[in-house]
């Protein structure tokens, strides 16, 4: 199994029950495919550096998964569909990722 890191930006214009409902559809999409879901933040609404489809701002979401490398395609063909994603983005992370996302991590719990 292969660690990933996706970070996507929903449309703005969203209602909180609707964007609670787009993260846990994906969610949900991942685990009955076999991911592992390792970490899931919200980043919450912010401001764009460009436009993205005459919007300014969007709602920012990251989720880190251990997947088998086949279901990516398939998760990245939901987002195109979907018109609620503005943005994607999917990364393969090594070991070095990895352990600075657990360091990020404990620092975040740290704060709180």
């Amino acid at each position: 199994m292969n660690h990933y890191e996706t970070v996507f930006i929903l449309n703005p214009v969203l209602s909180e029950t609707q964007i609670k409902e787009t993260v846990k559809k994906y969610e949900d999409f991942l685990v009955s495919r076999g991911a592992k879901m390792v970490s899931k933040e919200d980043w919450g609404l912010k401001k764009l550096a460009y436009p993205i489809q005459n919007k300014k701002s969007g709602f920012y979401h990251l989720f880190e998964y251990q997947v088998e490398g086949e279901v990516i395609e398939p998760l990245e063909v939901e987002f195109r569909r979907d018109e609620r994603f503005m943005r994607y983005l999917t990364v393969a992370m090594d070991k070095h990722a990895v352990a600075w996302a657990e360091r990020r991590r404990e620092k975040l719990k740290q704060k709180a």
